[in-house]
């Protein structure tokens, strides 16, 4: 006990406005590593500053024990809200495309509340990530793509996706650095930076979205309150039809556009940098 509040005591020097709930979690790592040592170098980790999910190997994401580790973006409890908007799409065997997937907990799990399932895909630029991404999409059959958006996408998904979900970067450049230090510092650049204001990786979405989309397939991605009416403006000039939705609780904002019921499929592969 004493060594446990011992622990508890560091954790809440450092910040930790859960301390006794980390202890807890650190303590439980540290046992199932089977390495009695292991427990200082967690308290160590995670008192300098690296986000606990990176310590722990795990992030709880509606439910499941998403496999993430250190320089991955780790998924937001926010998030979730995009994640039931997108199992609300998916009937039973849709293609359903996680882009911009991270460690790919958004398909993970859209896949594992709809019945019957569905074909999963996942796709990101970031092979660090990736490699969480393709063992926590495994146990639903997904398929893992590495590449720019689009351009990490077969050929053969053209005109096939019934539900394309996104949680894309949204921070405009000159805010990361307001952001706490356990993102800015332990999370890739890549999954934080939105561009000037924040939206430019979803125009570049919106705009190839229709070439994938089956007709009246779904494309949905988290914003925030504030940036919501470029995000669906983006949506519009692809050729959505376009609504929001709000989470109050989660404090979540999500943009859905609707393709056209007989829209088909574009020609030619994806885009690329």
């Amino acid at each position: 006990m004493g060594n446990v509040t011992s622990i508890v005591e560091r954790l809440r020097a450092a910040g930790c406005v859960f301390a006794e709930e980390e202890a807890e979690l650190l303590t439980a790592a540290a046992a199932a590593s089977g390495d009695a040592g292991r427990l200082e170098a967690l308290v160590a980790r995670r008192v300098q500053g690296e986000p606990l999910e990176h310590v722990v190997g795990w992030a709880e994401f509606c439910g499941l024990r998403v496999e993430v580790g250190a320089g991955a973006f780790v998924p937001r409890r926010r998030s979730e809200f995009l994640a039931g908007e997108a199992v609300a799409l998916a009937r039973p065997g849709a293609v359903v495309l996680d882009l911009c997937c991270g460690v790919g907990a958004l398909g993970a799990a859209v896949a594992s509340q709809v019945p019957g399932g569905v074909e999963l895909h996942a796709a990101d630029i970031d092979p660090a990530a990736l490699v969480y991404a393709r063992r926590n999409v495994a146990p639903y059959g997904g398929a893992v793509w590495e590449g720019d958006l689009y351009g990490a996408l077969p050929a053969e998904l053209l005109g096939r996706v019934d539900v394309l979900v996104v949680n894309a970067p949204y921070v405009p450049t000159g805010e990361i650095g307001l952001m706490p230090p356990e993102a800015r510092v332990h999370e890739p650049l890549v999954s934080l930076d939105g561009g000037e204001d924040g939206l430019d990786v979803h125009r570049r979405i919106a705009a190839q979205a229709l070439r994938w989309l089956a007709p009246g397939g779904h494309l949905l991605i988290e914003t925030s309150a504030r940036q919501a009416p470029l995000t669906a403006s983006a949506l519009t000039a692809g050729g959505l039809a376009v609504r929001a939705a709000t989470s109050e609780e989660l404090h979540a904002t999500v943009v859905v556009g609707r393709a056209p019921a007989g829209q088909g499929a574009g020609e030619g592969g994806g885009e690329g940098r």
